[in-house]
């Protein structure tokens, strides 16, 4: 008989709150209608049914709940996009407008700055706008630097509405996904009205100094090395060259460098381990442990990517802390709540599809399935453990983590082949060898660049300047090892989906046969571990143009 699964069985009832909830915003941007006032009230009309038909008819509880939520998501739509529909029909415009700075893009060109704003005041004949968020993208003064978050701005530029439905793979269609309706461009920064707060100058200083650390020792003799340690470590992808970019883009690993679940989360390992190490008390480290991780956040510009992540690890520290069961499914859930109630815009972006995607693609079909394989191709099994040798259990280790690997490879190549068609019109069948290869490679520069930082704040050059050099070793093994792997033949072609709205509902099916599978503990009088594998390929065959 063989042994209970660890990876089978895990509960997760807060995805009855998740997912009619997302639903719902997603009918709020397909078919919106009009003011949400009745839809809030339908909303808490099948709310309090679900209570009554828990108390007296349990089976109509989970359809009940469900209205509920779908109703109050399509709400949330509404007002979360706050459109101006008179403007839809107004020429663009010249405008002066005060806004806060709420995030910053990295640029190439010192003379500009863009990023996302909201607008705090405005000329009478537009104040209609107070309160809108939009993009900007101007010119600075002569000799002054660009602002940091939390300042406030005059501006003076031209004054245009986001399509209402922008292309999902557009700039524009980034720009809806982060509740935004207008842009500001083509003009330039008059004044600074009010400076930013103390802790964003901090954060600022603190890139500087992050970004001085990582260069230190190497940036002299490899700059193009340096530039990658620095993207991967601070996000700072513009210090990326265009070939560098393009390479990266062709062979599928250019999520390396957007501060993610997998920066957060060896950060977050290297962390507490060493917090740990001092014996410190569990609260007190776990406050500093997510302290220290989310000025990492807010220090790299505070990316939704990382929020999401930081998120993540939060809910499971803190479950540590508490002694409540390892269950990663729920957190993912708890994770995804948080995220859609604070930020619920983001469900849209490509950013929150991959991430979220790709990790339940990870927990709910790659551990299963590493761990069948494992029971399946069993070594040394007419010998007992206890007879192994220390070759035999090398060779047992190795044998499963390799084969946990390619299954975790291959479930998340499920999600990111029609997300990369679908965002990035490429199609990077080479991405799954790729990534076994560079991950654990991209985790070692991680914690060597992470060991950089804490001995160049702790005063220790010689040993930031060591751990750089060992990083730097490192990415120039992955630098050549991404030039070979886009060489091959068939790594990589341009591909795009007939219609965008194809890979939309592709993706949504995978998702749902990932937990359709999963919650029948992917048994085979249920399609075994293929409707997911069928999915993707019956999307490819139908849906998507390779030419």
């Amino acid at each position: 008989m063989s042994p209970p699964s660890r990876s089978l069985g895990h509960r997760a009832p807060l995805l009855w709150l998740v997912l009619p909830f997302m639903a719902g915003l997603a009918l709020g941007r397909t078919a919106p209608m009009g003011s949400p006032g009745w839809q809030l009230g339908a909303a808490a009309t099948f709310a309090a049914l679900g209570i009554l038909a828990h108390l007296r008819m349990p089976r109509l509880w989970p359809f009940t709940i469900t209205a509920a939520l779908t109703l109050a998501g399509h709400a949330m739509y509404v007002i979360e996009r706050a459109r101006l529909d008179p403007w839809d029909r107004l020429p663009v415009r010249e405008a002066r407008l005060t806004i806060r700075v709420d995030r910053l893009f990295t640029l190439s060109d010192p003379s500009k700055v863009s990023g996302l704003a909201t607008t705090i005041g405005c000329p009478p004949h537009l104040r209609d706008l107070a309160g809108q968020r939009l993009y900007f993208s101007l010119a600075l003064p002569p000799g002054n630097p660009p602002p940091l978050r939390s300042a406030v701005i005059s501006t003076i530029g031209v004054l245009e509405t986001l399509p209402r439905r922008p292309p999902d793979d557009s700039f524009d269609g980034y720009l809806a996904s982060a509740g935004m309706n207008f842009r500001l461009t083509r003009g330039r920064i008059l004044g600074l009205e009010h400076p930013p707060s103390g802790y964003y100058r901090f954060c600022a200083a603190a890139a500087t100094r992050f970004s001085a650390i990582l260069a230190d020792g190497v940036a002299a003799k490899r700059p193009e090395l340096a530039a990658i340690l620095r993207a991967m470590l601070l996000g700072q992808k513009h210090e990326l060259s265009d070939e560098q970019d393009s390479l990266f883009m062709q062979s599928g690993t250019m999520h390396l460098f957007a501060i993610s679940g997998l920066h957060i989360g060896m950060i977050a390992v290297a962390l507490f381990a060493i917090l740990r190490l001092l014996r410190l008390p569990p609260i007190l480290s776990l406050v500093l442990g997510l302290g220290g991780l989310w000025l990492y956040v807010d220090i790299t510009g505070g990316a939704p990517s990382a929020v999401r992540a930081f998120i993540m690890v939060a809910l499971v520290e803190t479950a540590l802390v508490m002694r409540l069961p390892r269950n990663p499914i729920a957190a993912l859930a708890a994770s995804a709540l948080v995220v859609v109630l604070g930020w619920p815009m983001q469900i849209f972006s490509a950013s929150f599809q991959l991430s979220y995607g790709i990790v339940a693609a990870l927990l709910l079909l790659g551990l299963p399935l590493g761990e069948a394989w494992e029971r399946r191709s069993r070594w040394f099994s007419d010998l007992p453990v206890a007879a192994w040798t220390w070759i035999h259990r090398c060779v047992d280790a190795t044998r499963r983590k390799l084969i946990s690997a390619v299954a975790i490879g291959i479930a998340s190549t499920l999600v990111s082949t029609i997300a990369g068609i679908l965002y990035f019109k490429l199609f990077t069948p080479g991405a799954l060898f790729a990534n076994l290869l560079l991950i654990p490679a991209s985790m070692l520069v991680i914690l060597g660049g992470f060991a950089s930082l804490l001995c160049g704040l702790l005063g220790l050059q010689p040993w930031s300047v060591l751990f750089n050099h060992a990083a730097v070793m490192i990415l120039w093994v992955i630098d050549v090892a991404v030039r070979r792997a886009v060489a091959i033949p068939g790594a990589w072609q341009p591909a795009r989906f007939s219609d965008p709205g194809h890979g939309q509902i592709a993706l949504t099916l995978l998702i749902l046969t990932l937990l359709l599978g999963y919650a029948g503990n992917w048994h085979s009088s249920r399609g075994g571990w293929w409707p997911p594998f069928a999915v993707v390929a019956i999307t490819l065959l139908v849906a998507v143009d390779f030419n």
